[in-house]
């Protein structure tokens, strides 16, 4: 078993001085990181799976940017994998519903909404009821 990610909190000018490093619309912090320490590439799909999720962001403001009603009453539930392909980066995320409504990243985050997730991963204001889909390929949007 892989150990977990670890947050790493670093203070304005070295997050700049990463975001100048990193190639856009394709690095994370953490590949960034990756490749200025000489370190081979994550595997395919990105991050390690944590164990156990945390809580990144708290239930939404409001309560229609929840995933909630959409498992009560049937149309996700819990352990569903939505998709989220990115044809212009040739990139694939993948998010786990669990219990509450959230979506589990691939390092263990927690998001509350879908575009709370969407953002998370792209690094920049995302929709994610128009960005993530079902494996038979109905968009979050559709579903309402």
């Amino acid at each position: 078993m892989s150990e977990p990610p670890h947050t790493l909190h670093v203070d304005a000018e070295v997050f700049a001085k990463l975001q100048s490093l990193a190639e856009p619309f394709v690095d994370t912090p953490n590949s960034t990181l990756r490749r200025l320490l000489g370190l081979t590439p994550a595997p395919a799909g990105g991050r390690t799976p944590s164990p156990a999720p945390r809580d990144q962001s708290h239930s939404p403001r409001d309560p229609s940017q929840s995933l909630a009603p959409l498992i009560e009453d049937g149309r996700l539930h819990v352990g569903q994998r939505l998709h989220w392909h990115r044809r212009n980066l040739g990139r694939m995320h993948q998010v786990l519903v669990v219990e509450g409504g959230g979506l589990r990243l691939d390092d263990g985050t927690v998001h509350y909404t879908p575009s709370s997730a969407a953002t998370a991963l792209a690094g920049n204001q995302q929709n994610g009821w128009k960005v993530f889909a079902t494996e038979a390929g109905i968009f979050l949007k559709d579903l309402r």
